[in-house]
């Protein structure tokens, strides 16, 4: 059977079949049907189970396994019926109420599932595979104090259920929960028994989390040798050279990053701000047109590319870009100040009044912002509006002698 199985030898697969049901034992095609579920013939392993409960109308457990199967097949009503059919006062009871939690939760019934849950382990209460499903559950309803005391309470007893480690379990739930100390404990204990991606990375990002840099950077070196092509690594890893100041490591982790996934918007927002940070203008607007142009509406990219052409006084484009992210229905207030300035310096005083006053209730706070709208306002002889802000002003630094006496000649 497993010879035609890895051929794909599907007539061969239904003669074996039709041999097995006239001459095979019942237990030996009960281990034939599990190998074909395992292979993913589940047709074909269904016919056996059929075949069987012909034979052993009365066998519970057949029952489950085929509803089981069913389930995974698609035919739920015939799966459930099935279910419903085992009575519970026998002892196979907490098997259906476990699959009835796990089909409930895949349907989005969450209170219906954790309900199947407890009352099976109100049947078996220590029984492990139970308590690990509602710690599963509980785990994917975000309630992680919960799960986390459950999954510690099995990794005490023992170390793996259902093929999955729990120790890798306990890293996942204190990191979801941002418990990050915690988690990497648990990280690197899982990387002592096997070292995988995903529980490199984790620990890279917990340890990030809790400033231990160093550590982060070791692991995603490591990772970066396991799987290169685990795209995530490269952005925490610059990430994490960019805290240890080290900026051109960091520009060249992020354009390594880039060169193996070359639509990750995030990318070239960070490759923009390392081009900066070492001092390379022209490379740093490029990765952030390239960011903007990936997705239009990226606000930081486009907060980052604004700031750097208001910087250099490059007005024009600075009107346009932000013009034509208004034409697009996009309005994000943040943007006006910079709009406000630039038209000014172009001289178009409607519409740089427009933009101050659309900018101010951002940023009232801002001195720097209300010192370039009073003084714009004061050239435009709106004094009123002008004494406002400068009222403003000194509420803000009533010590800076430069917005008293302004005060004072309004007054």
């Amino acid at each position: 059977m497993i010879e035609v199985i890895e051929q794909g030898n599907l007539e061969g697969i239904q003669d074996l079949m039709e041999q097995l049901k006239i001459q095979a034992d019942p237990n030996v095609q009960y281990e034939i049907a599990e190998l074909l579920v395992n292979y993913g013939f589940l047709a074909e392993a269904d016919q056996l189970f059929e075949h069987l409960q012909f034979l052993f109308p009365e066998e519970t457990q057949l029952k489950i396994d085929r509803a089981v199967l069913l389930m995974d097949i698609g035919n739920e009503d015939e799966a459930l019926e099935m279910f419903m059919s085992v009575r519970p006062d026998e002892p196979e009871y907490p098997q259906v109420l476990l699959a009835l939690a796990d089909y409930y939760q895949m349907q989005g019934l969450y209170e219906v599932a954790e309900q199947r849950i407890n009352e099976a382990l109100e049947l078996l209460p220590t029984e492990p595979l139970l308590r690990f499903a509602k710690a599963e559950l509980l785990l994917e309803l975000g309630r992680l104090a919960e799960a986390a005391r459950l999954y510690g309470e099995l990794y005490e007893e023992q170390e793996e259920i259902a093929g999955i480690r729990l120790v890798e379990r306990l890293a996942e739930v204190h990191r979801t929960g941002a418990a990050f100390e915690e988690a990497l404990t648990y990280y690197l204990k899982a990387l002592d028994y096997h070292v995988a991606p995903d529980l490199l990375f984790g620990a890279a990002y917990s340890a990030f989390q809790t400033q231990m840099y160093e550590t982060a950077i070791k692991h995603l070196e490591e990772l970066k040798e396991v799987d290169p092509d685990y795209f995530a690594a490269y952005l925490l890893l610059a990430e994490s050279y960019a805290m240890q100041e080290e900026n051109k490591k960091a520009l060249e982790i992020i354009q390594e990053g880039i060169k193996r996934d070359e639509y990750d918007k995030e990318l070239y927002l960070f490759a923009g701000k390392m081009a900066l940070k070492n001092n390379l203008p022209k490379e740093a607007e490029q990765y952030l047109r390239e960011a903007v142009a990936l997705d239009g509406e990226y606000m930081e990219a486009i907060l980052t590319l604004v700031s750097l052409l208001a910087q250099d006084e490059r007005d024009e484009e600075v009107v346009e870009l932000i013009e034509i992210l208004r034409n697009d229905d996009f309005d994000w207030s943040t943007l006006s100040a910079f709009a406000a300035q630039s038209y000014d310096r172009l001289e178009d005083y409607n519409r740089a009044y427009e933009f101050y006053t659309l900018a101010y209730n951002d940023h009232k706070e801002d001195p720097a912002f209300l010192e370039k709208y009073a003084y714009f306002l004061i050239e435009d002889g709106k004094r009123g509006e002008a004494h406002e802000v400068v009222k403003r002003l000194v509420a803000l630094q009533p010590d800076e002698p430069t917005w008293l006496d302004l005060l004072q000649t309004f007054e």
